[in-house]
């Protein structure tokens, strides 16, 4: 189960290298034809990519890291490093998102009469393309090895394409004789960029202070109790460490059953929350009835 826990980080590195190397294309394309074509969103949408590159690197040492084997100071291993970096990433996306955010604005009331050049609104629509297959690539890459930052990456990429879609929008919108729709839509693309920022900061932090969907509790609460042999379930809790979840259960059993016995209803239960929910690791306690 380790072992092959490794190889699906691995494996998702690939996809975070995949989203590095598409920024660092789709940001320099962004920002040269940007600047060349005069467009304050595509520039806005091309320091969006910078964040995403800063993100996906982020994402691509935790997975590093995590492969870490256990140790002295971490008896649990290091899938937590993933979650970590998510967190610092979050907080370098928000700072760059507020400066594009603000720089669009005071620029909205200092629009240009000159409308940007029309082959930036065409880039940013060709940038969406590439994105959208970017995406595709890393969900299904996500659901194949179960990992949480492997999809976070994944919806990032497609919150991406849509940003481009915006800015290929507004572009379109400003060669009508309204140039303020340019700004206006780096504006938009500034404010996203702070909404993806908050959402993987929640989503870390969550992890780290060992939150937990309480409908997936439930869940695995009915799987225990259709377990043979299962009384009731005292108490059940879990928690993530990077992609991998770790379930802490207290099962009741029938008060004349001897050892054995229950430590095979005990057994079951780990083994049918692992069949069942791919779960990490089970830590089963047993209790009378």
């Amino acid at each position: 189960m380790e072992e092959q826990g490794f190889f699906d980080l691995k494996r998702g590195e690939r996809g975070a290298i995949i989203s590095i190397i598409a920024y660092i294309i789709l940001s320099v394309l962004k920002l040269a034809v940007g600047y060349i074509g005069n467009s304050e969103a595509l520039k806005a949408d091309g320091l969006n990519n910078v964040t995403d590159i800063v993100a996906s690197v982020a994402v691509l040492i935790g997975l590093k890291l995590s492969q870490r084997p256990a140790d002295d100071d971490h008896p649990y291993g290091h899938w937590k490093a993933e979650t970590v970096a998510s967190m610092v990433a979050s907080f370098i996306m928000m700072a760059v998102g507020l400066k594009v955010a603000y720089d669009a604005i005071f620029s909205i009331f200092y629009a240009q009469d000159e409308s940007p050049d029309v082959i930036s609104a065409w880039t940013g629509l060709f940038c969406a393309f590439v994105m959208y297959f970017v995406y595709r690539y890393n969900k299904k890459l996500a659901k194949e090895i179960n990992s949480q930052s492997v999809m976070a990456a994944a919806k990032d990429n497609l919150s991406d394409a849509w940003v481009s879609v915006g800015t290929f929008v507004g572009i379109i919108g400003a060669q009508f004789g309204l140039p303020w729709l340019d700004p206006l839509a780096a504006v938009i693309v500034g404010f996203l960029i702070c909404r993806t920022a908050w959402d993987i900061f929640k989503e870390a932090s969550l992890y780290l202070t060992d939150g937990f969907d309480e409908k997936q509790i439930d869940i695995y609460k009915d799987t225990i109790h259709h377990c043979i042999g299962v009384k009731g379930v005292k108490e059940i809790k879990a928690r993530n460490y990077g992609n991998n979840i770790v379930v802490d259960v207290v099962i009741l059993v029938n008060s004349t059953l001897d050892v054995k016995k229950a430590h095979d209803i005990a057994t079951k239960v780990e083994e049918e929350l692992i069949r069942t929910h791919k779960v990490y690791d089970v830590h089963v306690h047993v209790e009378p009835k």
